[in-house]
């Protein structure tokens, strides 16, 4: 191992600022320590990014088959930043991208928030998205999953809208670079409910987030799951790439677990968190802009902060969203739960989506 180098603030600074000096239009609106963990952690370097680019995009010859819908260089770079500069993984994915986006052409038919099925599915709180990101810097999604009325919402739609909602955080290069938490709280999802969760539409899933979206996940995290989400696990292993199979947390009951990983400051108070409960029309709103409206008034204003205006215009009788389920967690505050040997192995990795 190499001699570790602690500069003062001010040399660190400096080296920033000399890195500064390099950077490409691309990288412009990144902090310094965005830049520098980018160099550290994805092989990023200013002085042949274009070459980058260029390399993947000079790849797209080789398959005639998929239509390449957009090439740009800020478009290309994420898929980059989602395999950490290699070339031929990145080309990889991109394709898949849009392999993916032919082969489900339904799912991407009017792929905008004001479409009914994935309006509502917003409404409804699919996903939620946390205002304030995590100390790595990670935006962090919630399911609640509970409140997947099957009725209302098809499974697929809701999948369109944690798709959409991607494709709209990842437009920021920060979180290209940093990446994304999901946090899927179970409490009082039914085995009716988990018998709608079919290995084909798991698939669906699985393909279009693992293999085909240029996300960096940096963990998934069950909360409160019963037996038969356990069980569920054996059904999706098969589509899991070996990588894929080490983020996953279950958690269970026991919150400080979670805690370890992400800290309460940054979690509502459904995760045993230190902020408000989460208000389930926050990314609503954020999406929809005046074409959200909601029969239930959200007063939870420590999530109004990202200043979008909230309009009283009737919403179609269908996309009015039903009571939102709450989360059953419940943790003390600084206290460790020590587990039982077969407890602790709820709270290992299983899984991930990077």
């Amino acid at each position: 191992m190499g001699p570790v180098s602690f500069l003062h603030k001010d040399q660190k600074l400096s080296t920033w600022k000399g890195d500064l000096s390099k950077m490409t239009h691309l990288q412009a609106g990144l902090s310094p320590e965005t830049i520098e963990k980018a160099r550290l952690e994805l092989n990023e370097n200013p002085d042949v990014l274009h070459q980058d680019i260029q390399q993947v995009r000079d790849m797209i010859i080789t398959r005639p088959d998929i239509g390449f819908l957009r090439t740009d260089d800020a478009f290309i770079l994420r898929f980059l930043r989602a395999r950490k500069f290699h070339q031929a993984d990145a080309f990889r994915l991109l394709a898949q991208y849009f392999q993916y986006r032919q082969l489900n052409l339904d799912m991407f038919k009017n792929f905008k928030a004001d479409d009914p099925g994935i309006k509502r599915a917003l409404i409804d709180g699919f996903p939620g998205v946390l205002e304030n990101r995590d100390h790595y810097g990670r935006k962090i999604l919630l399911l609640f999953a509970a409140n997947w009325d099957q009725s209302r919402n098809s499974f697929t739609d809701i999948l369109r809208a944690i798709l959409l909602s991607l494709e709209v955080l990842i437009e920021d290069p920060e979180l290209q670079i940093n990446g994304f938490i999901l946090i899927i709280d179970w409490s009082n999802f039914s085995f009716k409910q988990a018998s709608k969760l079919t290995p084909s539409i798991l698939k669906l899933a699985i393909e279009g987030l693992q293999d085909s979206f240029p996300a960096r996940f940096g963990g998934v995290h069950f909360v409160n799951q019963p037996w038969y989400i356990h069980a569920l696990y054996t059904l999706i292993k098969p589509f899991l790439k070996d990588k894929t199979r080490k983020r996953i947390f279950l958690h269970g009951n026991n919150l400080n677990s979670l805690h370890q990983l992400i800290h309460p400051e940054f979690l509502p108070s459904e995760f045993g968190g230190t902020l408000p409960p989460y208000d389930m029309g926050t990314w609503a709103r954020t999406l929809l802009g005046p074409d959200y409206s909601d029969e239930n008034d959200y007063t939870h204003t420590s999530y109004n902060a990202m200043h979008v205006k909230h309009t009283s215009s009737n919403l179609e009788r269908e996309c009015s969203p039903k009571p939102m389920k709450r989360s059953q967690s419940v943790v003390e505050a600084g206290t460790l739960k020590h587990e039982e040997k077969g407890e602790n192995e709820n709270t290992q990795p299983l899984l991930a989506l990077d």
